[in-house]
């Protein structure tokens, strides 16, 4: 019997985007990010009620200021304390983990998904899903992009508009385009 794209899309092989099931998910990750970005502050808390229950983990304090996006949002597991500024988009097709007290400046973006590389897999929707992780008490500077693969320790700094390309040690500042450790005098 034929693997799913979902099955495909969760071992990190090869999978079309294009498919029903991952369609009716997104739908409903659509549907629980609109309830988080429509309701009025007081009402939505922390979280909305849909979202909340759609994030694959949702530590004590937890806070998404709206506007919001995420693809799937079952991938998404966020510790206790984790603030995500206005803005942030996550689209984890993968597992994207945020460490205790980790925040996130406006407009961070978190992209899990690789597009094939020719043109004719990429009209076909194929994807390829790696996944992110940033440690506890990480700091991510506003509109930063982090791909797909890219693993950040604990108490790093990601310096405002960089693009983290590779991995960032523990305690370490990057900053640019790609991110580049800054230089300690």
């Amino acid at each position: 019997m034929a693997r799913s794209e979902r099955a495909k899309m969760a071992a990190g092989e090869w999978y079309t985007c294009l498919d029903d099931e991952l369609e009716a998910l997104r739908v409903t990750a659509r549907e629980a990010v609109f309830e988080h970005n429509s309701l009025p502050p007081k009402q939505r808390g922390n979280l909305g009620p849909g979202l909340k229950a759609l994030l694959g983990g949702v530590g004590e304090g937890a806070r998404i200021e709206a506007p919001f996006h995420c693809a799937y949002g079952f991938n998404i597991v966020l510790d206790d304390g984790v603030f995500l500024n206005a803005g942030c988009i996550i689209l984890d097709t993968a597992s994207v983990r945020i460490g205790k007290g980790t925040l996130l400046g406006p407009n961070v973006q978190i992209y899990c998904a690789e597009h094939h590389k020719e043109a004719a897999g990429r009209q076909a929707g194929l994807e390829i899903a790696r996944p992110v992780g940033i440690g506890a008490h990480a700091w991510i500077g506003g509109s930063a992009i982090i791909l797909g693969g890219v693993s950040i320790g604990e108490g790093a700094i990601v310096g405002a508009g960089a693009v983290v390309t590779r991995d960032v040690p523990a305690n370490e500042t990057v900053v640019g385009n790609p991110a580049r450790p800054v230089k300690r005098r």
